[in-house]
C-alpha cells in the first residue's frame, strides 16, 4: 500500500511537470511577445482547435445554446408590405469543451476575448428574416476558462409580420421572432433562455420609449417540432407586443372630422325656407371633401382590410350627403308656388296632427310667423271700403245699389228689351266688376297662401323628425365607435 502512494505520488509530479512544459512550449514566444499572458493564452486555445466540429468531447452531448433578447427600437412598422423594422440586442452563449484553461497558468486570466471567425458558432437563425439589415459587425466573443462563449451583438431585424389595421390608430402589434438551428436537430443543439420568461416580459431598460410605438411585453415560448416526423428540432419564439400611440392621429384625423359633423348639425338650426342652409352644408360637404384627400396618405393601406377610421370617414361623408339630401327636399316642399296642390289628408292626419303628439313638436314655429302676418294684412284689405264691406260712408253707393237692383228687375219682368238707364250707371257697374275681380285675386291669393302655410307646417315638423333621426344615428354611431376605441385602448 504504501509503494502504491509513492507511485500515484510521483505519476501526478509527472504529469503535473509535463503539462507545465506543454503550456510553456505552445506558449513561448520570442521577442516583444514573450511575456504577453493572452498571446500565450491565444495560441494555447488554438494548437489544435477545429472550428468546423461541434465542440464536445462525446458526441451524444447536446450543445445548450442559451439565447437573450432585448428591443431597443422599433424603426418602421410597413403596414402595407406587413414588414416590421426593429433593432434588437441579442445574446447567446454556449458551452465550448475544448476552450478551457486553468487559470493559475496564465496569470489568473478567467476570460478573453478572441476573433468570431475563429471559434464554432451554431447556426441559430430568425425564420421570419425578409431582409438583411444594417447590423454593425462585432467580430469578437467573450470565452471564459470554464469554456463558456459569450456572443453578445446588435442587430437590426427587418422581419415579415401579420399587421392587424383594423384597430388603427388604436391598434397593438404582436409580431414573432423565432430563433431555430437552421441544420443541427435537437440532439445536436438545443436552445434555452439565459433569464426567466417573467423577467425578459418586463424588462424595458434599453428600449426607447420617445418614438410612435410602445413596447408592453416580450412573451417567449419553446417549442419541439418535425417536419418529416423523423428529426425534431427546437425553436425559441419571442413574441414583440407594441401599441400605437394614437395622439397625433386623434388630433390630426379625428377632431377635425368632428368639428365639421357638429357644424353640420348645427346648420340645421338656419331656417329650411331661407336658402342659406343649402349653401352652407354643400360648403361642409366640400370642405369634408378636401378633408379626405389630405389625410388619405395618413391612413394605413392594406389589400386584405380596411381600418375602423376609414369605414368612420366614409358614413361621416355618407351622413353629409344624407344632409344635404334632406336639406333639399324641405327646401322644395315648403317652397311657395301659385300652382302648388293642396296638402293631402293622409299627409295632414300623418305630419300635421300623429307626428307632433307622438314627437312632442309644437305646431307654430317661427317658420308661419310671416306667412300669418301675411295672412292678417290681408284679411284686414278684404275688410276695408275697397273689400267686401259695405260701402255706408258716401249717399252715391246707395243710390247706385238701388238703380242697379231697379234695372236689373225690369229687364228681368219686361220683353227682353233693356231699361233705359243712365249715362253714370255703367260706369259703376264697371267699378263694381273690376272690385269683384279683385275680391275674387285676393281670395285665391288668400287660398294659395293658405297651402303653402300648410306645406311649410309639413315641412317644419318633418325637418324636425328628420334632424332628430339623424341626431340619433349620429350619436349612437359616434358613441359605438368611442366605445370601441376606448375599449382598444386600455386593452
Amino acid at each position: 500500500m504504501r509503494l502504491s502512494a509513492c507511485t500515484a505520488l510521483v505519476f501526478l509530479l509527472i504529469q503535473g511537470t509535463l503539462r507545465a512544459c506543454t503550456v510553456k512550449k505552445l506558449g513561448s514566444s520570442t521577442g516583444r511577445f514573450a511575456n504577453a499572458t493572452l498571446v500565450r493564452l491565444s495560441d494555447f486555445l488554438s494548437a489544435g482547435y477545429k472550428k468546423g466540429v461541434r465542440p464536445v468531447k462525446d458526441w451524444r452531448t447536446s450543445t445548450i445554446v442559451a439565447i437573450d433578447l432585448m428591443v431597443y427600437s422599433i424603426l418602421s412598422v410597413d403596414e402595407k408590405n406587413q414588414v416590421l423594422t426593429t433593432y434588437v440586442w441579442y445574446r447567446q452563449s454556449w458551452k465550448d469543451e475544448f476552450l478551457v484553461w486553468n487559470p493559475e497558468d496564465f496569470d489568473e486570466v478567467k476570460q478573453v476575448s478572441i476573433p468570431t471567425a475563429n471559434v464554432w458558432v451554431p447556426d441559430i437563425l430568425i425564420n421570419e428574416f425578409v431582409d438583411v439589415g444594417k447590423s454593425p459587425d462585432i467580430p469578437y466573443v467573450y470565452v471564459t476558462h470554464e469554456g463558456l462563449v459569450r456572443n453578445y451583438k446588435p442587430i437590426q431585424v427587418v422581419t415579415a409580420c401579420t399587421l392587424n389595421i383594423y384597430n388603427f390608430p388604436f391598434d397593438v402589434q404582436k409580431c414573432s421572432l423565432t430563433f431555430q438551428s437552421w441544420l443541427h436537430t435537437i440532439d445536436d443543439i438545443n436552445i434555452t433562455l439565459m433569464r426567466s420568461p417573467e423577467e425578459l416580459s418586463e424588462d424595458k431598460s434599453v428600449f426607447m420609449n420617445q418614438g410612435e410605438w410602445e413596447l408592453l411585453h416580450i412573451l417567449s415560448k419553446y417549442k419541439i417540432f418535425s417536419v418529416d416526423n423523423d428529426d425534431y428540432y427546437a425553436e425559441m419564439k419571442f413574441h414583440v407586443v407594441i401599441r400605437r400611440r394614437p395622439l397625433f392621429y386623434t388630433v390630426n384625423l379625428l377632431m377635425p372630422s368632428i368639428f365639421l359633423m357638429v357644424m353640420d348639425i348645427v346648420g340645421f338650426y338656419l331656417p329650411p325656407d331661407s336658402g342659406e342652409r343649402v349653401s352652407f352644408k354643400i360648403t361642409l360637404l366640400l370642405g369634408y371633401s378636401v378633408f379626405l384627400i389630405i389625410v388619405s396618405d395618413t391612413l394605413p393601406a392594406t389589400a386584405i382590410g380596411t381600418p375602423l377610421i376609414g369605414v368612420y370617414f366614409v358614413v361621416c361623408m355618407a351622413l353629409l350627403v344624407i344632409s344635404l339630401t334632406e336639406t333639399v327636399l324641405i327646401v322644395r316642399l315648403v317652397h311657395k308656388q301659385d300652382l302648388q296642390p293642396p296638402v293631402p289628408h293622409w299627409v295632414k292626419y300623418l305630419v300635421l296632427e300623429r307626428a307632433p303628439v307622438l314627437f312632442c313638436i309644437h305646431k307654430n314655429h317661427r317658420f308661419c310667423s310671416r306667412l300669418s302676418s301675411q295672412a292678417s294684412d290681408l284679411e284686414n284689405y278684404k275688410d276695408s271700403s275697397y273689400g267686401t264691406a259695405p260701402c255706408t260712408l258716401h249717399p252715391t253707393c246707395d243710390r247706385v245699389r238701388r238703380l242697379s237692383q231697379h234695372d236689373r228687375e225690369g229687364g228681368l219682368l219686361g220683353l227682353g228689351l233693356p231699361p233705359s238707364r243712365d249715362p253714370t250707371p255703367p260706369v259703376m257697374d264697371n267699378i263694381l266688376q273690376e272690385v269683384t275681380a279683385i275680391r275674387h285675386f285676393l281670395e285665391k291669393r288668400d287660398r294659395c297662401r293658405e297651402v303653402a302655410k300648410e306645406w311649410l307646417q309639413v315641412g317644419y315638423v318633418l325637418d324636425v323628425l328628420l334632424f332628430r333621426v339623424y341626431l340619433v344615428a349620429m350619436v349612437a354611431y359616434s358613441i359605438t365607435l368611442g366605445t370601441l376605441w376606448s375599449v382598444w385602448q386600455v386593452a
